[in-house]
């Protein structure tokens, strides 16, 4: 096992899933891909909280730039100086990823925020978020999904496949994360890499 090869997969992992969640959050703020429904404030209110973008996005990016760093630090000491920062930038990416992954869930269950006709005329609200002790939610009746939103077009498609890329992706950055956790002690106690410690021949 080679620790610092460990620590340049899970950066080049974190990278690409942060840069898939900033993305599908961009894009939850942009219905029909048009600015004016998060001027007016016509956007989900999950997708505003924007932790696609802060949580999985920008602190995981810090965090995968820090683990680069530390699989090319030259020095027994040093290395294990930085191991310990590793746990620590991994507890942090675990606790956003999972506020991410968190919200995405919340956000993929209430469904979107759009204009529906209710019985007072066409309103703006949540008309799919689920009822207690009424039905199973939207997700399981599709009938609902171009039958019920008059605007944005398809919001309701839009929202599902974005907040469940998102969900999908900062889930795995918690679990990714959670590993390297197992991985920096590893490298905190073994050192940079044991796979480096290999015998000599003996020269006669």
């Amino acid at each position: 096992m080679c620790v610092s090869r460990c620590l340049q997969c899970v950066s080049v992992s974190l990278v690409a899933m942060a840069i898939t969640c900033m993305l599908s959050n961009i894009l939850l703020l942009l219905p029909e891909l048009k600015i004016h429904y998060l001027m007016e404030g016509h956007v989900t209110r999950e997708a505003t909280w924007a932790t696609g973008l802060w949580g999985s996005g920008l602190l995981v990016l810090i965090a995968a730039r820090a683990f680069l760093q530390s699989s090319r630090t030259p020095g027994c000491c040093a290395f294990r100086r930085q191991m310990l920062c590793q746990v620590l930038y991994s507890c942090v990416c675990v606790l956003a990823a999972g506020c991410c992954c968190l919200v995405s869930v919340t956000g993929l269950c209430q469904g979107p925020l759009c204009l529906y006709n209710s019985t007072s005329g066409p309103t703006w609200g949540v008309p799919l978020q689920p009822v207690p002790d009424s039905h199973a939610g939207y997700l399981y009746n599709r009938s609902q999904w171009s039958s019920v939103c008059v605007e944005p077009d398809g919001v309701v498609q839009w929202n599902v496949v974005l907040f469940a890329v998102m969900g999908g992706a900062s889930g795995l950055q918690v679990v990714i994360c959670s590993a390297n956790v197992l991985n920096s002690l590893l490298g905190l106690i073994l050192g940079q890499s044991c796979c480096s410690n290999k015998v000599s021949p003996i020269s006669v």
